[in-house]
């Protein structure tokens, strides 16, 4: 079922990278952030209590603008405004690099490595196209597992600054990827956003990843996808050699 596709677009959380939950991982991530801002409290209730309802004060503008704000002006306007300016300036990045481990340890999910080399192999052009805070963690992750080599283009919110379902931030993987969309298939688990941005950018397919124990979504015409799996591996049965 491979409908003359011959890109292959892929989501990061909860498609190829799945969070591997740590109480000790994370409570480090929230004493890290604490050192980095200057506060003396304590750090599991500050990050409960004062970061997390700010958190979803910006989740809520970042997903009504389809937009990801550079993280100084995260901290600045709505994490830490309340501390040293200068402060949260400098440790901007530090501190969105553990805001993003306080949630667990991101490991990529069973065979999905394996997945992407043989997708590789197979003739197919891949790229990242993901949503997340932050601009470090990708990049340290690609090179510390050895998988950049495979994706030609790797967008991400934080850096193009357009989140899904914006049909901006896959232009931007199509044409580093010199690729056309009717040929591209994209691959990601939220309906509403993987799939109906996919779909407004004219991608020739799309596929939800439903993995075991995950919420059941409520699918309607506009984010129905092709075709659903619940194995990352699966994908070898959609997608044979090109050549």
């Amino acid at each position: 079922m491979s409908r003359n596709i011959d890109t292959i677009f892929v989501d990061l959380g909860d498609t190829f990278r799945v969070i591997r939950k740590d109480t000790a991982y994370e409570t480090a991530a929230k004493t890290r952030i604490c050192e980095l801002l200057g506060y003396e409290g304590d750090p599991v209730a500050f990050y409960h209590d004062v970061i997390e309802p700010r958190y979803d004060k910006y989740r809520e503008w970042a997903l009504h603008f389809y937009c990801e704000a550079p993280v100084k002006e995260l901290w600045t306007r709505w994490l830490a405004y309340d501390f040293p300016r200068d402060r949260v300036e400098a440790n901007a990045d530090a501190m969105t690099f553990q805001y993003r481990q306080t949630k667990g340890e991101r490991v990529v999910t069973d065979g999905g490595a394996e997945t992407v080399k043989e997708l590789y192999r197979r003739g197919y052009t891949l790229a990242i196209v993901s949503d997340l805070v932050g601009t470090r963690e990708v990049d340290e992750w690609l090179d510390r597992d050895g998988l950049r080599p495979y994706f030609k283009s790797v967008q991400q919110s934080s850096v193009c600054l357009i989140r899904k379902p914006h049909p901006a931030i896959y232009y931007y993987a199509l044409a580093e990827c010199g690729s056309e969309g009717k040929h591209t298939c994209y691959v990601g688990d939220n309906l509403n956003r993987d799939i109906v941005g996919a779909k407004a950018a004219g991608l020739g397919m799309t596929v939800a990843v439903q993995y075991p124990g995950k919420k059941p979504q409520t699918v309607t015409d506009e984010n129905r996808p092709d075709v659903f799996i619940t194995h990352f591996s699966q994908l070898l049965d959609l997608f044979p050699p090109l050549h």
